[in-house]
C-alpha cells in the first residue's frame, strides 16, 4: 500500500473517531516513522470560535511524568541524585511529618526517589483517591476555578485528607502526590524552579520552543494559536487557575511536533544513555497488559487480547493524551483528545493505526 494511502486511511480513522464522540471537542494526532516515510499531523474540532490546528498547544497531562522521570535520570547521570536516596535528604521535616503514616507507623523518612518514580511509595493520589472528608480534588478544581495551588499546598492537602495505601516498596498505587515531591526535590537539587529546570535540561536544548509548564512559564515562542480547550465532562477547564494543582506530574503544555522531538531524542538515547533508560524499566503491573516503570508505561503482548505489534512504550494521561513509540515499525504515535477519561478512545485509535501501518510495513 503506498504511503499516501496509508496516511489517508489513518486520517479517515482519526476524523471518524472524533466525529463519533461528541464529548471530544478537539483532538490532535501525529503519526511518524522515518523508516517507513510516514509523517502525518492532524487536528479536528474547535477551540472557541477557531478550528483546531495541528500546530496548537495542548495540555499533555500525565505524559509530563515521563519528562520529570527523564530529568531525574539526567540528574542521576550527573551524580546529583540517586534512585536510592530518601526524600528526607532533600525535603524539610515539616513537609514530611505525617505524609506517610500507615497503620500507626510513620514511613515518611523511608520513601526513596525510586518509589516516587515507580508509584511504589504507598502514597495517596490527590487526583483520584477519595478523601476522608470533604470534596475530592477533581470537584475542588471545578468548584473553585480561581484558586491557585502551590505544590506544597497540594501536598499539605493530601496529608490532611488522604490515607496512604502500604509501606514504601510494598505495592503499586498511582500517585500524583509522589510526582509533586519529585518536582520539589528537583527544585531543591538545582536551586531553581521546576519550569527553569525543564527549560535548561530539555525544552531549550531540544528546540522545543512551544513547550512550557502551564501557569508557571511561557514558551520560547508563541505558536500563533490559542491553547486548546480541555474539558472535564461539559466543564471547560482551559482558563481555570485551579489547574495549578498540576505540576511535575501533569502541567506541561506542548505541541505535537515538540512532543515528537522529545520522544525521538529519548528513543535514540540522546537525552540519557541506553543503560539509564533500561534502569527506568523497573516494571510494576498497572492494568491488564500495561506495566509502569519509572515514568514509563509499556503495553505487553497478551495472547488473544494484545498482539505483539501493540508492544509500545511511552506514557499517557487522563485527558486522552498519549505519547508512544513502537520500535519494530520505528513508529511514533502521539496526541490528545482533551477530555477527561477519553484515554480508552485514544488508545484504540492508536492500535488501529498500528494495524494499518503494520500491513503497509510487511509489503
Amino acid at each position: 500500500m503506498p504511503v499516501h494511502k496509508v496516511q489517508s486511511r489513518i486520517e479517515e480513522k482519526f476524523r471518524k473517531t472524533v466525529g463519533d464522540n461528541p464529548s471530544v471537542r478537539n483532538a490532535y494526532y501525529l503519526v511518524h516513522s522515518d523508516r517507513l516515510g510516514i509523517h502525518l499531523s492532524m487536528a479536528e474540532g474547535r477551540t472557541g470560535g477557531s478550528p483546531a490546528n495541528p500546530g496548537q498547544r495542548y495540555l499533555i497531562a500525565s505524559i509530563s511524568k515521563l519528562f520529570t522521570s527523564v530529568l531525574t535520570s539526567m540528574l542521576i547521570e550527573e551524580n546529583r541524585l540517586d534512585y536510592e536516596d530518601t526524600v528526607a535528604k532533600y525535603l524539610d521535616a515539616d513537609l514530611l511529618k505525617g505524609l506517610h503514616r500507615y497503620k500507626g507507623n510513620e514511613y515518611s523518612n523511608e520513601i526513596r526517589i525510586k518509589h516516587l518514580l515507580g508509584h511504589t511509595s504507598g502514597l495517596h493520589d490527590f487526583f483520584e483517591d477519595k478523601p476522608k472528608q470533604g470534596k475530592p480534588m477533581l470537584e475542588l478544581i471545578q468548584d473553585e476555578p480561581d484558586r491557585l495551588w502551590t505544590p506544597r499546598e497540594v501536598v499539605e492537602w493530601s496529608k490532611a485528607h488522604l490515607e496512604p495505601h502500604f509501606p514504601p516498596g510494598a505495592g503499586f498505587h498511582y500517585s500524583d502526590t509522589g510526582y509533586h515531591l519529585l518536582g520539589l526535590i528537583i527544585e531543591q537539587t538545582l536551586g531553581k524552579p521546576l519550569h527553569e529546570a525543564f527549560d535548561q535540561y530539555l525544552f531549550r536544548p531540544l528546540g522545543m520552543k512551544y513547550t512550557s509548564l502551564h501557569l508557571y512559564s511561557e514558551p520560547e515562542e508563541d505558536s500563533g494559536y490559542p491553547l486548546a480547550d480541555v474539558y472535564i465532562g461539559d466543564n471547560r477547564m482551559t482558563d481555570h487557575q485551579s489547574l495549578s494543582v498540576d505540576y511535575a506530574g501533569g502541567a506541561i503544555v506542548s505541541t505535537s511536533e515538540d512532543l515528537l522531538i522529545f520522544m525521538k531524542a529519548l528513543a535514540k538515547h540522546e537525552l540519557i544513555s541506553k543503560q539509564r533508560l533500561e534502569a527506568m524499566q523497573v516494571w510494576s503491573k498497572f492494568q491488564v497488559g500495561i506495566d509502569y516503570g519509572y515514568g514509563l508505561v509499556r503495553f505487553k503482548p497478551i495472547p488473544l487480547l494484545l498482539p505483539k505489534r501493540y508492544q509500545v512504550w511511552g506514557n499517557f494521561g487522563s485527558t486522552g493524551s498519549f505519547l508512544f513509540y513502537q520500535a519494530e515499525l520505528d513508529l511514533y504515535l502521539l496526541g490528545s483528545f482533551n477530555q477527561l477519561r477519553s484515554t480508552g478512545k485514544a488508545l484504540r485509535m492508536m492500535f488501529k493505526t498500528i494495524d494499518i501501518v503494520s500491513r503497509h510495513g510487511k509489503r
